[in-house]
């Protein structure tokens, strides 16, 4: 079966850049294992197929945000440990342990109500705040800190295996923010001896997100839980990675028309575009509905055949426009480049977040389900993945 690669809108999904990028930040994990995180769809690019992928290259540790992720990984044929990072609902205490998910506990009340649902041993990770005052136990007394976990770790059908927790700056280079780190990691590992001089042993300990692997590598933290670097996305695009990585998505579209405007002719909603001369305009049938944000209108680019056309007009709910006045031999039909590589010209996703101040996590989450997703290796189609053809809800095999 081949796929149109014309059709309306599309994001491919280079599986040989997810292996490399892995394979490449292994090589500075040193002795720590990683632990893939593949939450929010594998961040927009196909949980299921993210972590097959994984798996195959003996990746043994998942992460996700909640229980129906990660009973959606056991159904894909996931294998290895899941560990919920957020708020585990004791409600489904029996479900996780059904199904040999691990769960978070991120306080001593919350622990005891998962105890008290339980019917049956639970794996748990309990959550520690070292200072993002997010969720999770306070170390800011390291002392009273392990004093809770080690009470915990009594508690019927609680199986305490980690603690981790989670560095709020470990993406900034400023003084201030890199002291804030080492403060969290002391109180961190602080707690966790303090509980296990308690007699409480751990698994794991672990506070190492991506850019905390990169430039906070710590060997007393069993895991490095890798998220947006698994995907070619920098933590912050100011920084300077200490390898290199590449983006594993591309967004693509084509031009469904092209029409000639005279001076003085407006484009889209609120006319907050006029031509300033006889101007050329590309209609795009792609637009927020997709994931392609709104906030871009009137700040945007994108690629054909090449060459860089400005966005002309507010983007629509499923369309948008360019300017294509002045361009070489651009036709109806043909590929619209949003994120990825077209000819010797690039956007990437952290370009388009930093053009309307947000950040690359975000644009590459926000790609709607209404966007097949097209799975690529060896520079063929392996897959496609159309969230809205029942025949193809999870794979269609090519």
């Amino acid at each position: 079966m081949e796929y149109d690669l014309l059709n309306r809108v599309r994001a491919e999904i280079d599986l040989d850049a997810a292996e490399y990028n892995l394979n490449a930040l292994m090589g500075v994990l040193g002795g720590i294992r990683p632990a893939c995180v593949v939450k929010a769809d594998g961040y927009g690019h196909g949980d299921a197929e993210i972590m097959e992928l994984y798996q195959s290259m003996g990746i043994d540790f998942f992460c996700v945000s909640n229980i129906d992720e990660a009973l959606r990984l056991r159904g894909a044929g996931c294998k290895k440990d899941i560990l919920i990072l957020s708020w585990s609902c004791p409600e489904y205490s029996d479900i996780l342990s059904e199904n040999d998910i691990i769960g978070s506990a991120v306080s001593l009340r919350h622990a005891k109500e998962i105890s008290e649902k339980a019917h049956r041993p639970i794996r748990i990770h309990i959550k520690l705040d070292t200072g993002m005052n997010r969720v999770g136990i306070s170390a800011e007394d390291p002392e009273k800190c392990g004093a809770e976990i080690a009470e915990i770790a009594l508690l019927p059908n609680i199986r305490v295996e980690g603690v981790f927790t989670h560095l709020a700056a470990a993406d900034s280079t400023s003084e201030d923010d890199v002291s804030f780190t080492k403060e969290q990691e002391r109180r961190f590992f602080a707690a966790a001896e303090a509980a296990e001089r308690r007699g409480i042993s751990f698994i794991h300990k672990h506070c190492l997100n991506s850019a905390g692997a990169l430039f906070h590598r710590d060997e007393r933290s069993t895991l490095a839980r890798l998220g947006i670097v698994l995907y070619g996305l920098k933590p912050d695009i100011s920084l300077e990675m200490p390898v290199e990585l590449r983006p594993v998505m591309s967004f693509r579209s084509v031009i469904s028309q092209i029409k000639s405007i005279h001076k003085g002719d407006s484009v889209s909603y609120g006319r907050t575009y006029t031509a300033d001369s006889d101007r050329v305009i590309a209609t795009i049938p792609c637009g927020y509905a997709d994931g392609y944000p709104r906030l871009l209108s009137g700040r945007n680019e994108v690629l054909i055949n090449g060459q860089r056309a400005k966005g002309a007009g507010r983007i629509c709910m499923d369309q948008m426009m360019a300017d294509i006045t002045g361009l070489d031999g651009i036709r109806e039909g043909d590929e619209v480049t949003l994120i990825g590589k077209s000819g010797s010209e690039i956007i990437t996703a952290d370009e388009l977040a930093s053009s309307y101040g947000t950040i690359g996590y975000e644009i590459i989450c926000g790609i709607s389900r209404r966007v097949p997703r097209v799975y690529i290796k060896g520079g063929k189609i392996v897959s496609v993945k159309s969230y809205y053809d029942p025949l193809s809800a999870f794979q269609r095999k090519i």
